[in-house]
């Protein structure tokens, strides 16, 4: 029962320490962020196929019993760099509700590639009821819900300390130095050696703070490869055009000059 108890509030702890406390934050002094060299930034910038599925294990151990991720259907993970046959053994392992059935009544399979990831409460009074009244948010879009983005969300994960002298944490608070405020009223979420990496990665809380928030990252937003790819050429079509126009405009103005 204790282990049960410590994975159930460290799962809370990752959504509601950044999805629901983000919001409460705002009202507060953030304290200084840990900017990151994020694979996924600027213009040429593209994700990590080997952080993304290490994220997304972080995901499946850590977050998924208590926060869905309502937008990510099995079939995107072959992003990731995943094989459908892989993608079809990660859905089975998740029940979805179907129906009706020649009989009108609904019913339970296993998922698909098709399928929605399912959430992990049928709706949001028993997830409250789950988790004393909390409500454990969705995590589809939270690295779009703070300025700071990946760098504000990483921080928040790897920045539980002890607090500084004369500085009171109340009973069931936590100190972190870059959530507002620096009370938190969630345990550290991530543990040393909490995950086994398939690719033996070390899990270190670091390693594991920078994956998972690669993958919620690339959650929220993954179609932004084919956006910059998008971009570049009409940015060099634009250059290419304007040349070609510049040169035709010399040359039928060059009896005039």
């Amino acid at each position: 029962m204790r282990k049960l108890a410590t994975t159930t509030a460290m799962a809370v702890g990752l959504g509601l320490a950044l999805a629901g406390g983000i919001k409460a934050a705002g009202a507060a002094e953030v304290g200084p962020l840990k900017e990151q060299s994020w694979p996924h930034d600027g213009v040429f910038g593209t994700f990590d196929r080997a952080a993304l599925q290490r994220g997304f294990q972080v995901y499946q151990n850590v977050c998924q019993g208590c926060h869905g991720l309502k937008y990510l259907a099995f079939r995107n993970l072959e992003t990731l760099g995943y094989g459908e046959e892989e993608v079809k053994a990660i859905a089975a392992q998740y029940t979805v509700l179907d129906g009706p059935n020649d009989s009108g009544e609904m019913f339970e399979r296993p998922a698909r590639p098709s399928d929605k990831k399912p959430g992990p409460y049928k709706n949001e009074q028993e997830a409250r009821a789950a988790n004393g009244g909390a409500l454990p948010p969705d995590l589809s879009l939270l690295v779009k819900s703070r300025e700071g983005a990946e760098d504000y969300l990483y921080s928040v994960l790897t920045s539980y300390e002890e607090p500084p002298p004369g500085f009171t944490v109340p009973d069931g608070m936590y100190y972190n130095a870059a959530y507002g405020g620096h009370l938190i009223a969630m345990p550290a979420p991530l543990l040393p050696d909490q995950v086994t990496y398939g690719d033996n990665t070390p899990a270190t809380v670091d390693q594991m703070a920078k994956d998972v928030v690669q993958f919620l990252a690339w959650n929220a937003e993954p179609n932004l490869e084919q956006r910059k790819q998008t971009g570049v050429k009409a940015l060099l079509f634009l250059i290419v055009a304007t040349a070609l126009f510049y040169a035709y405009k010399r040359r039928v103005w060059a009896d005039v000059h």
